[in-house]
């Protein structure tokens, strides 16, 4: 496909879709920051109506969206607008990926504080276990749901293989997929 971002045309192709490349990813910042340290470096406004806009229009090609935030939910994206303000401006409610790293408890417990003071619903918690020397997973999970009162919807393990065929198996392993569609 030739994406600019290697993680956009990585969904792309798991998700089966052939949508133009700036439609799914209409604004990229060349650099690994926030959208407001890329407007500080690079002079490159982020342009929140395109993105609204452009949302509508995928909205209306397809009746289920998975859609990857940056970041944390107060990641800015200019200096009085973060992610907390995109996910209601789009009327979406939102899936908490943590990892499973030392600090995540604290971490995901803000993050969860941080959607109710927004009243932002929450579907759940998915772990990311991309680090192989952090909790034991079913402790974390344990403390999660205990401390947030939300649901561990799965725990993704580390994946070698990116393949379509691996991904969908590791997914269908590991994920409560039904309640992604609630």
């Amino acid at each position: 496909m030739g994406f600019k971002s290697e993680d956009v045309e990585i969904l792309a192709r798991a998700a089966q879709v052939d949508d133009p490349e700036l439609l799914l990813n209409p604004q990229f910042f060349p650099i690994a920051a926030s959208p407001y340290t890329a407007f500080k470096n690079l002079k490159i406004k982020p342009d929140i109506k395109l993105i609204l806009t452009t949302f509508q229009k995928l909205s209306k090609l397809h009746s289920m969206m998975l859609i990857e935030g940056m970041g944390g939910i107060m990641t800015p994206i200019l200096k009085n607008y973060f992610v907390t303000d995109l996910i209601k401006d789009m009327k979406l409610s939102t899936i908490i990926v943590t990892r499973s790293k030392v600090g995540t408890v604290n971490h995901t417990i803000m993050t969860c504080k941080m959607c109710e003071k927004y009243k932002i619903p929450v579907k759940g918690i998915i772990i990311n276990n991309f680090d192989r020397d952090g909790y034991k997973i079913k402790e974390l999970k344990r403390d999660l749901e205990d401390l947030t009162d939300y649901s561990v919807l799965g725990s993704i393990p580390f994946i070698d293989d990116m393949s379509n065929k691996s991904l969908y198996h590791i997914f269908k392993k590991n994920l409560d997929l039904r309640s992604l569609l609630d």
